[in-house]
């Protein structure tokens, strides 16, 4: 049923480099005599793929959620800010191989003399070069839009930057174009017309609430917000309306659901919408595993933790002395998927081995240790030899059907149309699948979120203060930063479209502790944690942290564990920091036609 993505070969990526020669080369694949069959195409654009959604084991999903919610190893330089943050000489994604590869197929596809191959391989180009462009305006802003394959000699080459406004409807026309010549058949690692929607509901979400918050771009005007979350919504409901996806429910298993999605080795085809394919009998496999329990520094932040909910539906953050609760008291009751993401008492890795019996502070800093995408050991015979922690072979999801039912209630809150029947076939779906109690949309804008909406931890735009549906945007955003963690950019991302890049300044902090002495984190009746200041103390416990050296705390002997100081972090810099820098070799190489962006100076 799987269609694996292979890396096209040599041969192949040697005809996209910068020129030809005059002659055909008769020992190799070239332009002249490729593109003709579907197959040729398959194999060209496979490489498409590969190049979107890396493999390897330093970008995956789960290693690009670098914010104050989830922590990969070591502090970005986005997360530090001010001088952390440099404009690089290249790279810093100013990266256009990809986007090269893609019009080499646009530019040859005419080749093919079948017109329905034709069409369906301009499709799967065109979504690429939609993706593609996205994450250029993400990152930069205003890009140049080039559609051609560009020689050495081109002038395009020093083209100036095409207007974010401009570049945003041409990926719109492309992923249009790919909805409408693509299958719509499910197909889990293949692009198709889902995929192509799905996508667009994120593309121009993102964009509409990018213009709606960011009220100082003022020079685009062709579109409103509100036109831009119109498609994301229409988009989202045509995912929706067709009945082939939805959220993943098997047997009721509301203490395991959850987890079953992210770690089951297949991906569930009624919910991955996109997914990356793993084989482990191939032994192609990604490092989850190992990251999760022996790579130092992957953790979830005490914020995160907060922002689920009570089991019964209220807000944690409303319970007397949420702030200074210990471990297990603070997890105690809460919404399942939090028991179903982090290393809790009740958490049981099946296999030969755990590997985890309590929360490892060596592993995560915070003491909030992650178990999503973690794969049980031995439960699959065939592939144990290949079951281990640096090992596993899990699909991972690109795009979920989640994410689309949390894309059309957004986009339909921020343009003041939110129904409660909304709200019930999309939030309320999602947390169906734990048994969470659904979101009332009058008692949220009646009652907002003090946590969500108060500087020291939540959102404070004036435009989200003025907003009729603020209580109920909170508690999709809520809703979004629970359901969707750890899989990708997406938090950073929310916080650049929403104008909140303040919370980057916001603390990083860890479990509480009230002071030295022992700490049975596991709740199995044994102390498992020791922490201690001056003489080292005689104890029995496995984990024995001296307090002030390998582990801080806010208050001194007491307090939340601290993960990085304040005086390490330079801060958000709001006129500046929304936009990455154009490396400045690429300035100078474009003879005066790039201009950087503002603050980068």
């Amino acid at each position: 049923m799987k269609k694996y993505i292979i890396l096209i070969s040599a041969a192949l990526l040697s005809m996209t480099g910068c020129s030809f020669l005059d002659k055909t080369p008769l020992d190799k694949e070239s332009a002249e005599t490729y593109f003709k069959t579907e197959n040729e195409l398959l194999m060209f654009s496979n490489n498409f793929y590969s190049s979107a959604y890396t493999i390897a084991a330093n970008d995956e999903p789960f290693q690009n959620q670098n914010d104050l919610i989830f922590q990969v190893a070591g502090f970005s330089a986005e997360l530090r800010g001010g001088t952390n943050r440099v404009i690089p000489a290249s790279g810093g994604g100013w990266s256009w191989s990809i986007l090269r590869k893609i019009n080499t197929l646009l530019d040859n596809i005419n080749k093919c003399p079948d017109e329905g191959v034709r069409e369906k391989y301009t499709a799967v180009a065109r979504f690429f070069r939609a993706t593609f462009y996205f994450e250029k305006v993400k990152r930069f802003g205003d890009v140049p839009w080039i559609e051609h394959e560009l020689g050495s000699d081109s002038q395009e080459l020093y083209r100036p930057r095409d207007s974010r406004e401009f570049i945003i409807d041409k990926v719109i026309d492309d992923l249009d174009y790919a909805a409408d010549h693509l299958s719509d058949a499910v197909s889990t690692f293949r692009v198709n017309r889902w995929t192509a929607l799905a996508f667009k509901s994120r593309i121009c979400l993102y964009e509409g609430t990018w213009r709606k918050y960011h009220t100082e771009a003022t020079q685009y005007k062709e579109h409103t917000p509100e036109y831009y979350l119109k498609l994301a919504a229409e988009a989202a409901k045509l995912v929706m309306d067709s009945k082939l996806y939805s959220i993943a429910t098997p047997a009721a298993k509301t203490d395991a659901n959850y987890r079953d999605l992210f770690k089951a080795p297949d991906a569930n085809q009624k919910e991955f919408i996109m997914a990356i394919h793993y084989d482990g009998t191939l032994e192609v496999c990604h490092s989850r595993g190992f990251n999760a329990i022996q790579l130092a520094g992957q953790t979830i932040s005490r914020k995160a933790v907060n922002m689920y909910l009570m089991k019964d539906g209220t807000r944690y953050t409303d319970q007397n002395g949420w702030q200074t609760k210990e471990f297990k008291e603070q997890i105690a009751d809460r919404d399942p998927r939090l028991a179903q993401t982090i290393v809790n008492p009740a958490y049981k890795r099946e296999g030969n081995k755990s590997g985890i019996q309590y929360p490892m502070f060596n592993f995560a800093n915070t003491g909030y240790q992650s178990t999503k995408f973690l794969m049980d050991l031995g439960n699959a015979s065939d592939n144990d030899k290949v079951a281990s922690d640096g090992k596993s072979y899990n699909d991972l999801p690109v795009i979920r059907y989640a994410e689309v039912l949390l894309n059309y209630a957004e986009a339909k809150a921020e343009m003041g149309e939110l129904e409660q029947g909304d709200i019930d076939k999309t939030v309320n779906e999602i947390r169906g699948r734990v048994g969470m109690p659904g979101l009332n949309m009058a008692d949220a804008n009646a009652n907002p979120c003090p946590y969500l909406s108060g500087a020291e931890y939540g959102y404070t735009s004036q435009v989200l203060a003025s907003n009729s549906n603020k209580g109920v945007i909170l508690e999709i955003r809520r809703e979004r930063a629970v359901e969707l963690m750890q899989e990708g950019r997406s938090r950073w991302d929310d916080l650049m479209r929403w104008k909140e890049g303040k919370c980057i300044d916001q603390e990083m902090l860890g479990m509480y502790f009230p002071g030295p002495g022992e700490y049975d984190l596991n709740d199995d009746g044994v102390a498992d944690h020791c922490l201690y200041q001056g003489t080292l103390p005689t104890t029995s416990c496995p984990v024995v942290l001296e307090i002030g050296k390998s582990i801080k705390l806010s208050e001194g002997n007491s307090g939340f564990v601290v993960v990085i100081a304040d005086e390490e972090r330079a801060g958000f810099n709001e006129a500046r920091d929304y936009l990455y820098p154009i490396p400045s070799n690429e300035i100078t190489l474009s003879q005066g036609s790039l201009k950087q962006n503002p603050g980068w100076n």
